[in-house]
C-alpha cells in the first residue's frame, strides 16, 4: 500500500495517508476528515488557522491538502476492492446474508 505525503507540520512532523488511515509522524491520527464548519470549536480553529477547511484528527488542512487526502483514500479503496481477498470476502458476506434471508443460519 502506497504512502502519500500530505504536508509537513510546523514542528517538522509528516502527515501522511497510508491505506485508509491518516498518520502523523508514523502514528495513527485519524481515519477520516472532518469539515471545520461542522466542528463545535470552528470559530476557535479559524481564529488560529483562517485558511483551514478540514481537520484530520488534531491537524488542520487547507482545501488543497484535504483534496489530496480524499484522492489518496479513493486510490487506496480502489486498490483494496480490486484485491482477490476483498472480492472473496464480499462474496462470502453476500452468501451469508442470502442464507440468513432464507432462514438458514
Amino acid at each position: 500500500m502506497a504512502t502519500t505525503l500530505i504536508k509537513t507540520t510546523s514542528d517538522g512532523r509528516k502527515l501522511e495517508v497510508s491505506g485508509l488511515a491518516i498518520l502523523l509522524d508514523g502514528q495513527l491520527e485519524s481515519f477520516d476528515l472532518t469539515e471545520i464548519k461542522l466542528h463545535p470549536n470552528c470559530r476557535k480553529i479559524w481564529s488560529v488557522h483562517p485558511e483551514a477547511t478540514h481537520l484530520a484528527g488534531r491537524v488542520t488542512l487547507t482545501k488543497e491538502e484535504a483534496a489530496l487526502v480524499e484522492k489518496a483514500f479513493k486510490e487506496a479503496e480502489a486498490e483494496i476492492l480490486a484485491s482477490p481477498a476483498a472480492i472473496n470476502e464480499r462474496f462470502r458476506i453476500a452468501m451469508m446474508w442470502r442464507a440468513r434471508s432464507e432462514g438458514i443460519e
